[in-house]
């Protein structure tokens, strides 16, 4: 898996694209879940056997844990567009490609932007006045002119949804070790692509993305995608070595648990929230080592976006040989099982909205892979369709997408 991810980052290389790693990580999650044995480790909990405290921070206390639910889930934006929207990082946000991709929404059915407020690495990605969001992030003038971007957006009636990486933060995890994984020799833990993750037991950790969501809000976007709302992958393998404080809940229960309180305060703003998740994890039991239960996580959301992309599926999902080279099969094979897992929630259903593919895996290597354009997106567009899903995000880490595509299928 090593040498595929690293052919994976060579081939999304670009200049001046922060996150490349977020099709690194959904194809080794995804990776692991093809391997029975993972799998089957997953389904139980490592959390029964104690593990050691550190850090010195406390857990969340029972009355965040406990989060309110609403009677009846109510969508907070009613007058909301059907979403078909485009990845945007903040270098696009606040540079010249915005012209560009201002311009493909102008003319396409394309009618939102997924823009990073927060990103991969962790920097908030505006100025911010707010003196704890400067305590514990770094902010980084990427957009140079955060209100100045909103009005564009209003110009073009792009509806705004402002993407948050949550627990995986390398900036505070080193300005906050306390806040983070913490190895024996008192080093912060890392991935082997040198990431690393803050605790999702730790509060504090909650309120400070919270707090970051509802600048955003105050900014004027209508809507918050949380990503990485999980433990690092294969946190299960490491649960009892490394040290950081926790309760005694489970990993699947504090990430659900995280939803309810991120619900719980924004509620009141009258802005949507959606969380993205693997899209494997429609398909298999709950992912108890990296906390993701994909029930859990959906009910107490407004919007669910699995990450579904083709190229992430290996040989016998969906009963198909190559699944990127036939994205219409692989998408709504996807998609079957997303609504079996949702179905049951009844009125708590979220608005299904996966991120689908507008990238070349190459990386997969030569009779695996085709070469994406406009007949492999119109092909997963017209699946969605198909399986009465009609609102999908483009995924490309460039943002660089395909010219002339019919969005509307």
């Amino acid at each position: 898996m090593n040498i595929t991810w690293a052919l994976l980052m060579m081939a999304l290389g670009g200049v001046g694209v922060p996150n490349q790693g977020h099709e690194a990580d959904v194809a080794a999650t995804l990776q692991s879940a093809m391997n029975p044995s993972v799998v089957a480790e997953q389904t139980t909990n490592p959390d029964a056997a104690a593990s050691p405290n550190g850090g010195g921070t406390t857990s969340p206390s029972p009355s965040a844990s406990a989060a309110p639910e609403t009677a009846l889930h109510t969508d907070p934006q009613p007058d909301a567009p059907k979403v078909k929207g485009i990845y945007v990082t903040a270098y696009s946000a606040g540079g010249a490609r915005m012209e560009t991709l201002l311009a493909l929404l102008d003319k396409t059915e394309l009618n939102s932007m997924v823009i990073d407020i927060k990103d991969d690495a962790g920097y908030i990605t505006y100025k911010t006045d707010n003196a704890e969001l400067q305590q514990l992030g770094h902010p980084q003038p990427f957009i140079g002119d955060i209100n100045k971007l909103m009005t564009r957006l209003k110009e073009h009636d792009v509806y705004p949804i402002a993407r948050i990486v949550v627990f995986k933060d390398s900036v505070l995890a080193k300005k906050k070790p306390e806040m983070s994984f913490v190895n024996k020799d008192g080093s912060v833990w890392a991935n082997k692509g040198g990431d690393s993750f803050v605790n999702p037991y730790n509060e504090a950790v909650w309120k400070y993305n919270v707090d970051i969501a509802k600048e955003a809000v105050k900014l004027g976007f209508k809507e918050i995608q949380f990503d990485y709302v999980r433990f690092p992958e294969g946190f299960e393998k490491r649960a009892d070595t490394l040290k950081y404080t926790k309760s005694d809940r489970p990993r699947v229960e504090i990430i659900a648990d995280f939803v309810k309180y991120a619900k719980a305060e924004l509620a009141p703003l009258g802005v949507r929230i959606s969380v993205d998740i693997f899209g494997y994890a429609a398909s298999v039991p709950a992912a108890e080592g990296i906390g993701q239960d994909f029930v859990k996580i959906s009910k107490n959301v407004d919007v669910i976006s699995p990450m579904v992309y083709p190229s992430h599926y290996s040989t016998g999902w969906f009963d198909v040989k190559d699944p990127d080279k036939d994205p219409y099969a692989t998408i709504k094979g996807s998609m079957v099982d997303t609504h079996k897992k949702l179905n049951p929630l009844g009125s708590y259903k979220p608005v299904i909205r996966p991120w689908i593919q507008d990238f070349t895996a190459s990386w997969l290597g030569s009779g695996h892979y085709v070469k994406y354009g406009k007949k492999q997106v119109e092909d997963q567009v017209r699946a969605l369709k198909d399986q009465n899903i009609d609102e999908f995000l483009l995924w490309n880490a460039n943002n660089r997408y395909t010219a002339n595509v019919k969005y509307d299928q």
